[in-house]
């Protein structure tokens, strides 16, 4: 059978040697006693045997992982311990039990995520995961496996483990191991984790966020709709870390964000979604971004369906009253500013209103023609059509309107950038740009009869 499809039923149904492994002593006799005693019982028998003796048996467990290395047999283990905690998640404490300090609970699951098929690749994250979050917090920290701070052994210390879990979960988003089971496996773990502050800054570090906002998208099914809360719930903790933030806000997360609560009817979903807006909202430029994406209105309409949560309606008032405090303080400029600055250009009213380029022609001077020497970046390197149309549309408004724009735009060598886009593949490009240029050569006084 497809060991990627295996289940825990199907691998505990199997009959392991333990006497052999006794026998060549790869399992002690305690270990041997210890089995037999609880392999192949009833689930009564065995939740007696761990409410009486059960760090002992986490150290058979994790000595079994650690010294055998046949496929069948670490199979058969992880299933045992996966039911051990499916049944009673408080179990994983057990891990940490103050007898175990001798004892790298921690070291087998992180290696088997690496050299192990599907099926043990994804019981030893789900282990780990549960062990690593059950740990006891210490006033000095966090106590990695129960053994003493100042221990001179080398142990698989907690930020080892961290570090190695968040590796594997982005190598997962990236070429998951199981096709269809990868990825939510990744997902479902990362959020469970990413309350942790290592793991917080290690996934920014590795570049991890980029890789959730693919997934934010509207979904249909149990499934889908499922792993869109997942990562809609990672979004929601990474809100809390500034680093996260900074990034988010240069990313495609917030528009992605925004048609997911705009179509969803999951309340789980809208609840985790609005909560992130919350947060995001009084940082950076996100309160003026919002109000572009028309989340104002989108609000509004949320706030009349019936929703059950007091929380998800809290939130809803909390983020219009502070939506409205940002669409006051929002000048067109601003709000123009904003769009230039995320390379998110789109034919928004003010691009072709001649009264916004005439009042605010003088503002494009701030900060040594900042905005201008933007638009010229996103000719470089952007790959988005319309972005590029726009920018060049919006360096033909300049020329014409400011007394200098010919000269400025000049001297910051746009036109060696415009002149590429005359032979781009978008007919909307090469027409901007053909406009960009003829204002280039021809001057203001001239252009009046080019608008298109």
């Amino acid at each position: 059978m497809d060991r990627a499809e295996l289940t825990t039923e199907q691998v505990l149904k199997r009959d392991i040697p333990w006497e052999t492994y006794m026998t060549t002593k790869l399992i002690s006799g305690t270990g041997l006693q210890l089995l037999r005693r609880y392999d192949n019982r009833a689930e009564n028998v065995r939740a007696q045997l761990l409410d009486d003796d059960g760090p002992a048996y986490v150290r058979v467990f994790v000595n079994i992982l650690r010294d055998i290395f046949k496929e069948e047999t670490v199979e058969y283990v992880l299933a045992l311990i996966d039911e051990m905690l499916a049944a009673n998640p408080k179990r994983a404490r057990l891990f940490h039990d103050k007898s175990l300090s001798n004892e790298d609970t921690y070291e087998p699951f992180l290696r088997l995520l690496w050299k192990g098929n599907w099926f043990i690749q994804e019981k030893s994250c789900k282990i780990l995961a549960l062990i690593v979050s059950a740990r006891p917090k210490t006033q000095d920290g966090v106590v990695a496996n129960g053994k003493a701070s100042n221990s001179k052994q080398k142990f698989t210390t907690i930020d080892d483990v961290l570090k190695g879990l968040v590796e594997w979960l982005c190598t997962q988003l990236k070429k998951p191991s199981h096709p269809s089971r990868g990825i939510p496996t990744a997902i479902n773990c990362l959020a469970a984790l990413l309350k942790e502050p290592v793991v917080r800054s290690s996934f920014v570090q590795v570049d991890g966020v980029k890789l959730l906002i693919p997934l934010i998208s509207p979904a249909s099914t149990q499934q889908s709709i499922q792993l869109l809360y997942e990562t809609c719930l990672c979004m929601w903790l990474l809100s809390y870390y500034e680093p996260a933030v900074e990034y988010l806000a240069t990313s495609r997360a917030l528009p992605r964000l925004v048609d997911v609560v705009r179509s969803s009817t999951k309340e789980k979903v809208v609840r985790v979604v609005v909560l992130t807006f919350r947060n995001l909202l009084s940082k950076g430029t996100f309160g003026a971004q919002m109000v572009d994406l028309g989340l104002p209105q989108i609000v509004q309409s949320l706030k009349a369906q019936a929703w059950s949560d007091e929380d998800l309606l809290e939130a809803l008032n909390q983020l219009e009253d502070g939506l409205k405090d940002n669409i006051k303080k929002l000048s067109s400029f601003d709000k123009y500013k904003q769009e230039v600055l995320l390379g998110h250009l789109d034919w928004s009213p003010m691009h072709k209103d001649p009264l916004f380029w005439r009042d605010n022609i003088t503002c494009f001077e701030e900060n040594d023609f900042r905005i201008i020497r933007v638009l010229i970046t996103i000719m470089d390197s952007s790959n988005d059509p319309r972005a590029l149309a726009v920018a060049c549309f919006d360096l033909s408004q300049f020329i014409q309107h400011h007394p200098a724009g010919r000269v400025i735009v000049t001297d910051l060598k746009a036109k060696e950038r415009v002149m590429k886009l005359m032979n781009h593949e978008s007919a909307e490009v090469t027409k901007n740009a053909l406009l960009c240029i003829q204002r280039l050569f021809l001057g203001a006084k001239y252009a009046s009869f080019l608008q298109a």
